[in-house]
Parts: structure tokens; sequence; C-alpha cells
């Protein structure tokens, strides 16, 4: 029995899609840090902002939620959080919605706190190859619900990790950014994390 997660597979199929890995420039960020000073200085500007990341969130949240209406409210408030608190936010070398991530993270985990409800994760096949793959010696796929099992056994952070890196597909540095971690550690918690689970799966 799980005790704190439960698996989504038409969740998974549903939302992995829209999961973007693209990765984004010195430029290109340069630029989304013009436009932020832009909205620290005029609130109207926060809109192409909001506009760039407000899926991407939204699917994050929705990916643990599993509940449409209750996801656009988290989200709506993530956004809201956002714009309160944007005349603090500092470019650290990643994108803006490593920022807003991390909001995102945050709201999730009080709202589970305060539910008491089961936490969700979404488990695509093609996450789990990925994940596999990064193994240094080969190991037989697990099923979905084998996974689950073996997730189940990781501390919330752990978790998060993985998630982050193998779900939404997210570079290490924004990883570090996101957990408040340094990129090296981010990188070798993830790999003691896939011993780990390759260990549990046995």
């Amino acid at each position: 029995m799980l005790s704190n997660l439960q698996l989504n597979r038409t969740l998974a199929k549903t939302v992995r899609m829209s999961t973007s890995k693209r990765t984004v420039s010195a430029a290109e960020m340069q630029n989304e840090w013009l436009e932020v000073q832009a909205a620290q200085q005029d609130s109207a500007m926060f809109q192409p902002l909001y506009e760039r990341y407000f899926e991407s969130i939204y699917l994050y949240i929705f990916r643990r939620i599993a509940d449409e209406e209750l996801a656009a409210d988290i989200c709506s408030q993530v956004f809201l959080k956002a714009m309160q608190r944007l005349y603090s936010y500092e470019y650290k070398g990643v994108p803006f919605s490593a920022w807003l991530y991390r909001i995102a993270s945050n709201e999730v985990a009080q709202h589970f706190r305060k539910a008491k409800k089961n936490r969700i994760v979404s488990i695509d096949d093609a996450n789990v190859v990925d994940m596999f793959e990064d193994i240094d010696e080969p190991v037989e796929l697990p099923s979905q619900e084998e996974l689950v099992v073996a997730l189940d056994k990781l501390k919330e952070d752990d978790l998060q990790l993985i998630e982050l890196r193998y779900f939404e597909g997210l570079p290490y540095k924004e990883i570090a950014e996101i957990l408040d971690i340094t990129e090296n550690n981010a990188k070798v918690k993830t790999f003691r994390i896939l011993n780990r689970l390759k260990k549990k799966l046995g």
C-alpha cells in the first residue's frame, strides 16, 4: 500500500507533451532579466512573464494535485505572490521560471500539509527510461507501480529532485536554484538517489 504517493498514468500521458526541455540561452536570460526589471518598476509589465510561464507552472502543479480547478487556484496564488515579491528578485544566471517553480513548490507542499492528502506522482515510461539511463550499471526497467513504491520511500526533498530532473526535464542549474542548493550538490544528490532507487528495486 502506498502511504504517500498515488500514481496517475492518465495525467502523465496527458501532460507529458507540454513538458519543455529546451535550453535557454544566456542572451535570452539577459533579455528576460530586462523584462523583470521593467516589471519591478511597473507591475503592468509583468504580463509577458505571466503569459510565458503560466502553462509550465500550471502543469507542474497539476501533475502533483490532479485537480484542474485546485491547480488553477494554486497557480493563481503562485503568480500573485511572484508579483508581490518581485521587488526582491535577483538575477542568478537561470531563467525567471526557476524562481516561479520555487514558489510553486512551496505552495504545493503547503497544500498537502493542510489537506493531509496523498501526494500525486505522474510517471510516463519515457521518464523512467531517461532516469535509468543515468545509472552507471544496466538495470532492468521497473513497472510504474514498482517505481512508485520505491519513490514512496524517498524523502520529500529527494523525490522533488527526481521529479524536477526527470519528470519536468529541468537542467541541474535551475534545479539548484529551485531547491536552494549548489549545482554540483544537485548532481551528486541525484546520483546517490538513483543508486538508492536501484537497490530498492532489487
